[in-house]
């Protein structure tokens, strides 16, 4: 962007026919003249400083009153042509207007009190009423600018110099309005900021007042569902915070039922969903099958029903209803093919061999030297009465068997 520069005069000021009044030869204000007069100011709007003042309001868009546009300038008193002077600059420009007022006033770093009139950035503050820190944001917002070539670097501006200021909606992009933007973590929040569309002053804001962020969210239902799903998109990538979140949940019974609660209906849902998506269901003994047209038919019906619901309704009894429709169709269609009841019966027995098997290889007698100690009448009657069920077992099997495995 080409940045033109002019010198002081009625042809060049940006918010009149006359120059911007308040600085002297040296860049400083003379007089025990207001801060206003002066040409300093406190930062519109601005709340991190105590020193902050009352926002400069929004210019009024509506159509000014005939008689009073046309009134002469030399009709009305100085102060208030200064003031509407004033106004309309910060109006076009926002804080542009104030931060050329540190860079034609404040000499750059490094340079000596005797080779300029400009002053320090610590006393343009006391001039200013206002903090260092504050007249330094402004200073490093046009140093960034000026390496863009946006506005001119500050060796080439005088005080009262006044130059073709850069559109308010630029502003924002250059300067931070709290010192924390400086830092590693500010500069994460801002750009974030800058992703969802919104100035990164008021999430820096927000980062800087936790317990307001808590108050919001304890009183605002809106406030807390925004927290919450905020909270899911940093889950995913924060492995720390997925630990510490489950351990709260882990020691919370009310949280353990709620997640108890929803991981059924959610496996339901999904018990569901994979008989629409994929065609295929799982058996009670546990075998996978290929679903019938009827019973895809119901499963369909019954996920859109879920899928149609609104985020505050609950699901559970949906899913409840769901599943228990599907297994009952499930069970018709086992019963309805005899050799897919008759897989089913082999796969249930099979499967409760396997665990009996496993439960039974779990005790141990290593500790035999003990078991003087151990001995209760009851174990060794119920052992006696497994060993006889699966002596009959064995004989039934063998029974069954064809004869070339009998022999």
């Amino acid at each position: 962007m080409t940045v033109s520069i002019a010198h002081s005069g009625a042809a060049d000021s940006p918010a009149g026919d006359k120059p911007v009044e308040g600085a002297s030869r040296d860049g400083v204000p003379s007089g025990p003249s207001s801060a206003a007069d002066d040409g300093f100011w406190v930062e519109p709007g601005a709340a991190d400083d105590a020193d902050a003042s009352p926002a400069v309001p929004e210019p009024d868009l509506a159509e000014p009153d005939l008689a009073e546009a046309d009134v002469p300038e030399a009709d009305v008193p100085e102060t208030v042509a200064r003031d509407a002077r004033e106004f309309g600059v910060y109006a076009r420009t926002g804080g542009w207007a104030f931060a050329l007022k540190v860079a034609r006033s404040v000499r750059p770093g490094g340079q000596s009190a005797e080779d300029t009139p400009k002053v320090s950035a610590k006393r343009f503050a006391e001039l200013a009423g206002c903090s260092p820190e504050r007249v330094m944001r402004y200073y490093k917002a046009w140093d960034k600018a000026a390496d863009d070539g946006l506005v001119p670097h500050f060796e080439i501006l005088v005080p009262g110099q006044e130059i073709q200021l850069p559109d308010s909606d630029v502003w924002h992009s250059y300067y931070a309005a709290r010192s924390s933007a400086a830092s590693e973590r500010g500069t994460a929040i801002a750009a974030a900021a800058e992703a969802e569309g919104i100035r990164p002053t008021k999430a820096l804001e927000v980062a800087e007042n936790p317990t307001a962020l808590r108050a919001a969210i304890l009183a605002d239902p809106a406030t807390a569902r925004a927290a919450r799903t905020a909270l899911l998109d940093r889950l995913r990538e924060d492995p720390d915070l997925q630990t510490e979140l489950a351990r709260d949940i882990a020691r919370t019974d009310e949280l353990k039922k709620a997640v108890a609660t929803e991981a059924r209906t959610a496996d339901r849902v999904g018990y569901v969903r994979q008989i629409v998506e994929n065609g295929q269901v799982k058996t009670p003994a546990g075998q996978t099958i290929e679903a019938p047209a009827p019973l895809r038919a119901a499963a369909e019906r019954h996920l859109s029903l879920i899928d149609e619901l609104d985020d505050g309704e609950e699901a559970g009894p949906w899913a409840s209803e769901a599943y228990d429709s599907v297994k009952e169709l499930v069970a018709q269609a086992v019963e309805a093919d005899p050799d897919l009841r008759l897989k089913e019966r082999r796969t249930k027995f099979y499967s409760s061999l396997q665990r009996a098997t496993k439960v039974f290889e779990e005790l141990t007698f290593d500790d035999a030297e003990e078991l003087d100690n151990l001995y209760e009448d009851d174990m060794l009657q119920r052992l006696e009465e497994l060993q006889e069920a699966v002596s009959t077992c064995i004989a039934a099997l063998r029974k069954a068997a064809p004869a070339t495995v009998r022999s």
